[in-house]
């Protein structure tokens, strides 16, 4: 008897130890590029490896979505094991890894729901961990789907990046910008919009200030919504995440934080010292 659901994503999710055991989740990974050679992010390369990559070569290492090829492959072999499945992707305006999906869904000829995110990282954690949740109460494919269409449009992220010089190597930042920058010890914080665009919300003079202004942000909203969790992503600065994590701990002290890594290919656009908060803004709960 095949069993009801699988849930697929990309390699821009953070994985919880419990979605990494978890037997119905399946990641399709990001591929990373360098100088001519590809590797499966998570697979290939790991982020330490990646930074190292990154300190030592002039070009930055781009990223590619999979292909559709291997979605189909994918979708074939859960064919035969589920009913249908859910896939929960990065948000269509920063990789085209959603469009393999959805084509390599149609090539498999499997029931495969597709949803945008609008997001990445820790907001696919979230959606992951609320549609098992919902699938384990017996709900079908496509009550979980609506639901967590408008958990997509709840996701708050901001994005604090470590490194000016990853955007001037990459070719986002002139060279006049990156000095000015830099003696002026600016901070940028961006945030991904409701169309799930990645947008500039504020520049910060110094990181202190920056990260101030991050947990602000969500006081604020824990004020005028539910916030149950909130997710401290970071590039290789644990200790600056876990001071966050005291910062937000004592003002919220009802909110769950969990601290993890960005995964290797948000590290290749923020770059090493990056900090990203992502939290769920409710109105109400599930019901879960």
């Amino acid at each position: 008897m095949k069993k009801k659901i699988a849930f697929v994503t990309d390699s821009t999710v953070y994985l919880t130890e419990e979605l990494r055991q978890h037997p119905d989740v399946y990641v399709v990974p990001i591929i990373v590029i360098s100088e001519g050679n590809e590797y499966e992010d998570g697979i290939d390369l790991t982020s330490s490896e990646l930074y190292e990559m990154i300190r030592n070569q002039k070009e930055v290492p781009k990223t590619s979505q999979p292909s559709v090829g291997k979605f189909v492959e994918t979708y074939e072999k859960l064919k035969e094991e589920y009913e249908g499945a859910i896939a929960i992707h990065v948000s269509s305006q920063l990789s085209g890894t959603l469009a393999s999906s959805t084509s390599g869904r149609t090539q498999a000829e499997f029931n495969v729901e597709v949803i945008d995110s609008n997001s990445l990282s820790f907001a696919i954690t979230e959606m992951l961990e609320q549609g098992i949740g919902l699938a384990n109460q017996g709900r079908s494919i496509e009550e979980i789907t609506q639901q967590l269409k408008v958990q997509a449009s709840q996701s708050k992220n901001y994005i604090l990046l470590g490194k000016l010089e990853q955007l001037y190597k990459g070719g986002r930042m002139s060279g006049a910008q990156f000095l000015l920058g830099n003696l002026l010890q600016i901070k940028p914080i961006l945030s991904i919009n409701p169309g799930g665009e990645l947008d500039l919300f504020e520049r910060v003079r110094s990181e202190k200030r920056a990260l101030n202004m991050l947990v602000d942000l969500l006081k604020r909203s824990a004020d005028n919504a539910m916030v149950k969790k909130v997710g401290i992503m970071h590039g290789n600065v644990e200790e600056k995440a876990a001071e966050l994590k005291d910062k937000i701990n004592a003002m919220l002290p009802n909110v769950e934080v969990i601290i993890g890594e960005i995964n290797t290919s948000l590290a290749v656009h923020g770059g090493e010292g990056t900090i990203a908060l992502f939290w769920q803004e409710d109105d109400k709960e599930f019901s879960l």
